[in-house]
């Protein structure tokens, strides 16, 4: 999308925003000042973080630039079947009440930074730790490359056209930060992200529907538009996308909290109240998400045409705001993806240290050459995610992505139900996760690409979980089968 013309104050908005979160990442490895040569506090902060920071950092985590852009582009393209997100949003928190604090609690008694680390100390078996390592890695990098877009369409939307140079620059900046003050970059940063995201979706959900007449005319114009495209769109759900809908969203939440992103978020935190806490407040980033969902609604009733869905959200704004709201909204966008970006990369350096290279390939490393090769390893996963969003079209990453999901549901088994001293073999876990990997990649492949397929006689469902199915049936029954045997 290019808008034919720069939007000149829009962009020296957000130009001024961009640089405070610039100095804001650097000044933050004087944070909460600790010995950033070990990889616990450039990685985790020092496992200090408390309850008010925890909420933003984990907020800046999970509530992307990409959450912010594709979930009002899927409502704006094919209506209710968009909505998935907020059920999957409510699912996630209980299980984070539940598990997550025995999560952190099992890692912070042994000393464990990833949830490999835990892997290996609960079933002593090397190629399942390494399974659960490489899985993160390869489901983060396209994590990563997807937050570009946020970052491509509101340039664009500002009138410099798609050109790669914006995005080099601001992934050069990610990476020094990053490098020097670790998490607690996109810890401070992610304060002034989520401000600025409540500021612009509140304003968007008072100020946009007034513009159009109030909340009926806009449901009203939506439906009429849906009416008239005809399949599946729509501002109900028609039977056959229950399932998918249903399924999309457990598997989407079961996924979520196995990311390293998400293991990084929760590590980081001072305490196993700190993430009950958390649990507790977060769903108010729910609320958030299901506004921000609506504007794909409202795109529709101003007759925002917009070729592609992902630029429905900023040709709203544009139309509706002045030039410099539209630039506090643009940053906010593009700050949202830098946040979690950051986190990723660290989580993704993490699993590579410690899980690859460190038993592989330098038994012996120091603390220090530990933490220097997770900073090195980070600018490797941005600029592995920056090669990939340069050199193939932006579809691939979204598939990518997609695939992930997939399969970073297939380490649930190894890492949740090790929680619980559920009796399994590390063997069984492996060969469970090898056949849920290969399961969930042949359905992707055999479903044109997409996350869910059709099976007969049940209806559509997504991949994931008939991939954890297969998983938890060969983990359960070769445990039960070498127990015997034992």
């Amino acid at each position: 999308m290019n808008t034919g013309e720069v939007h000149w104050i829009a962009l020296a908005v957000f130009v001024c925003l961009f640089l405070l979160i610039t100095v804001l990442g650097f000044l933050a490895a004087r944070w909460k000042a600790g010995d950033l040569s070990r990889l616990d506090e450039w990685a985790l902060g020092g496992q200090r973080f408390g309850i008010l920071i925890t909420w933003f950092l984990v907020g800046g985590d999970l509530y992307t630039a990409y959450t912010v852009i594709a979930v009002p582009a899927l409502v704006y393209g094919v209506g209710a079947y968009g909505f998935f997100a907020i059920p999957y949003a409510i699912i996630i928190y209980p299980f984070v009440f539940a598990v997550m604090p025995r999560f952190w609690a099992a890692c912070r008694q042994r000393g464990h930074l990833t949830a490999a680390d835990l892997v290996q100390a609960r079933y002593g078996h090397s190629a399942l730790a390494v399974a659960v390592a490489i899985t993160g890695l390869i489901a983060t990098m396209p994590y990563i490359a997807l937050q570009l877009v946020g970052i491509q369409v509101v340039i664009a939307a500002m009138g410099l056209g798609k050109g790669d140079l914006p995005l080099i620059i601001a992934f050069v900046v990610l990476a020094l930060y990053t490098y020097r003050s670790g998490l607690r970059a996109p810890a401070m940063i992610a304060f002034v992200k989520d401000i600025l995201i409540y500021v612009t979706v509140l304003a968007a959900v008072l100020v946009i529907p007034v513009e159009l007449g109030g909340y009926g005319p806009v449901f009203e114009a939506a439906g009429r538009v849906f009416e008239m495209k005809g399949g599946n769109s729509g501002l109900l759900l028609k039977p056959g996308q229950m399932l998918p809908f249903a399924s999309l969203a457990l598997g989407s939440a079961m996924a979520l909290f196995m990311y390293p992103h998400s293991v990084t978020a929760i590590l980081s935190s001072s305490s196993a109240r700190t993430i009950r806490w958390n649990a507790i407040l977060l769903p108010a980033y729910t609320l958030l998400l299901g506004l921000i969902a609506l504007l794909g609604y409202m795109a529709i009733a101003d007759d925002v045409k917009a070729a592609n869905p992902n630029d429905a959200v900023p040709l709203l704004f544009l139309k509706i705001f002045p030039e410099w709201f539209v630039g506090i909204g643009f940053a906010a966008i593009a700050i949202g993806a830098l946040v979690p970006s950051a986190i990723m990369s660290i989580g993704a350096a993490k699993l590579f240290t410690r899980n690859l290279w460190k038993p592989f390939v330098r038994p012996q490393i120091t603390p220090t050459e530990e933490t220097t090769v997770a900073k090195l390893a980070s600018l490797a996963v941005k600029l592995g995610a920056l090669i990939f969003i340069i050199f193939l079209p932006i579809q691939y990453a979204i598939e990518f992505q997609l695939l992930g999901g997939i399969w970073i549901l297939q380490t649930f088994p190894a890492v949740v139900l090790g929680l619980y001293r559920v009796p399994l073999r590390g063997g069984a876990l492996f060969v469970g996760w090898l056949a849920g990997m290969i399961c969930g990649s042949y359905l992707f492949i055999l479903a044109g690409l997409k996350p869910v397929i059709l099976i007969p006689h049940l209806g559509v469902i997504y991949i994931a979980i008939i991939a954890l199915a297969l998983n938890l049936a060969i983990s359960l029954g070769g445990s039960v089968i070498r127990k015997k045997q034992a």
